[in-house]
């Protein structure tokens, strides 16, 4: 440690296990594709191109990495059917579905006050371009 710094241990613990695991989880499904994938993927068994026309605004690439990164955390499930031309289904596991009963409340949250946050955003945005003399800090 440095000359002239001090840290508790508590400080200098940064990540416990727990609290590591827990935010890099939190960080994967609080990303901008993770919850929409999993909330369609509710609907029942899904193929690539499906997600893809279904998610407005997401690459081929983002897909695939959230697929991966849902898979790898247990939460989906990808199923290669051995057809010409191959054929993939994604669909959620039971922890997977498990999350159903987070997530669609959150939804509907979304869907009751969108039109209130979208107002809130427009107000705080003509209130931001009338310059910073207008702005409190």
């Amino acid at each position: 440690m440095e000359e002239g710094t001090s840290m508790s241990v508590r400080h200098t613990d940064v990540c416990d296990t727990a609290s590591c695991e827990i935010r890099d989880l939190l960080d994967r499904l609080a990303d901008k594709w993770s919850l929409l994938v999993v909330e369609l993927l509710g609907q029942g068994q899904q193929r690539f191109g499906e997600l893809q026309r279904a998610i407005e605004g997401i690459s081929q690439r983002m897909l695939t990495l959230t697929l991966r990164n849902l898979e790898r955390d247990g939460l989906v499930v990808r199923t290669v059917h051995p057809v010409v031309p191959p054929r993939v289904d994604y669909e959620l596991t039971p922890v997977g579905r498990s999350l159903l009963t987070i997530i669609g409340p959150l939804v509907s949250w979304t869907r009751e006050n969108r039109a209130e946050i979208t107002h809130a955003r427009a107000r705080y945005d003509s209130k931001s371009s009338t310059g910073p003399s207008q702005q409190t800090p």
